[in-house]
Parts: C-alpha cells; structure tokens; sequence
C-alpha cells in the first residue's frame, strides 16, 4: 500500500459513494486505475465493506449506553464475544485491557429495551457482571480517522 492507495482510502472514508472518477480527480488518477486499486485494496481486505451511515433516532434508536463486561474466572471470551454477537442490540463490540474484557455499545429504542438487553446480555455464559454508562447525547461518532500511518509502519 503506498500514498496514492492512502489518498484513495482517505477520500472513500469521507464519501464510500464516490465514483472513479470522483477519486481519480482527487488523487491525480484516471478511473480506471483507482478502480484497479480500489479492486485490490478490497481483495487483500483493507477495504472490508460499505455502508449507509443512519441515524439512530430517526429509525428508533432513541437509548445508546456503553456496557462494560467483566467476565467469570473461567470465561472463554471468544465465545463470550460470540453470543455478544448474537445480540441484536449490540452494535460494536471492542475486546479491552482492564478489569473489564468487552466493552460492548448497545443502541435500543427504551430505557426499558436497555433494561431487557442487559438481562440477556447478564445471562451469557463467562458474564460476571456488568457495568452500564447510558449515553447522554453524541458530539461526534463514526468520523472518518484519515491521519497518516507511523513512520515507518507498512500499513
């Protein structure tokens, strides 16, 4: 991967609709070898998807809240990590450092959906106990990070 595919990658970030084109003029490119490098970047996997960013109120998901899992003695957290996945009402998912092995974000239409989905989630295997900070309100979320790699780094 050198500058042209981090340009390339930095520009999607901001808009995955952009054409070819759209890229090329951005990087210095014709159409067609963006398209070339983008059909690379997502054969190696550094491109893994695209998506349609929503907002989570105006589809009923009015509730967010951070849920910390700290886990059972003999917790085996991948299959903690798999029946967090089972959750619909969990939306990421980010194995951590600390008391804690998961923190999980959970969006819900209710404070009483929240309640349900901490009950199913309390109830998985390897869960000891959980900690719950509810959102507030969201100043930002999902902003493309498009600053440059290490020195050094081959990413």
């Amino acid at each position: 991967m050198d500058a042209l595919d981090r340009q390339i990658i930095a520009a999607l970030r901001v808009n995955g609709r952009a054409t070819y084109a759209d890229l090329g003029r951005k990087v210095g490119l014709s159409a067609s070898a963006v398209h070339e490098r983008v059909g690379k970047l997502e054969a190696t996997g550094v491109i893994v998807g695209y998506h349609a960013v929503v907002d989570p109120s105006a589809v009923g998901l009015g509730v967010t809240a951070l849920v910390s899992i700290h886990p059972t003695d003999t917790a085996d957290d991948d299959e903690v990590a798999l029946s967090l996945g089972e959750l619909i009402e969990v939306e990421s998912c980010y194995r951590v450092a600390g008391d804690e092995s998961f923190i999980v974000k959970v969006r819900v239409a209710t404070v009483d959906d929240l309640e349900r989905a901490l009950g199913r989630l309390r109830r998985i295997s390897g869960v000891a106990r959980t900690r719950t900070t509810v959102v507030l309100s969201t100043r930002f979320e999902g902003r493309p990070n498009t600053a440059p790699a290490a020195p050094g780094s081959t990413a």
